[in-house]
């Protein structure tokens, strides 16, 4: 593993809190559905799309990381970290902000 890619796994590791079981469960929530950018059509948000890719990461064997992976284990880390500044004020709960964040697998809540 290069030294890149070491340090890529860190910073997903980082930024990713939750499990694979329960990014999975939280994915199939009307919550996690309500929210994020959806192509002009409709259909899966890129957040909950991410989601998904996450847990196939989770998944997997260090060993068995793609190109791909690594490319989207980037793509994480720099959403996680822009979305995390613009945290509203207040209690977060229930808010649009947290379901965003907990698709690309970061739930604010857990500290």
């Amino acid at each position: 593993m290069s030294d890149d890619e070491q340090q890529t796994r860190a910073d997903f590791d980082g930024a990713v809190n939750m499990t694979a079981s329960e990014l999975r469960h939280w994915l199939d929530t009307d919550e996690s559905k309500s929210v994020g950018q959806k192509p002009d059509g409709g259909g899966e948000s890129t957040g909950h799309e991410s989601g998904r890719h996450i847990v196939r990461i989770l998944e997997k064997k260090q060993g068995d990381y793609t190109d791909d992976d690594y490319a989207h284990m980037r793509k994480v880390v720099g959403y996680v970290a822009r979305h995390s500044e613009q945290r509203p004020s207040g209690d977060v709960h229930d808010t649009p902000w947290r379901y965003s964040l907990m698709n690309w697998g970061n739930d604010p809540e857990k500290g």
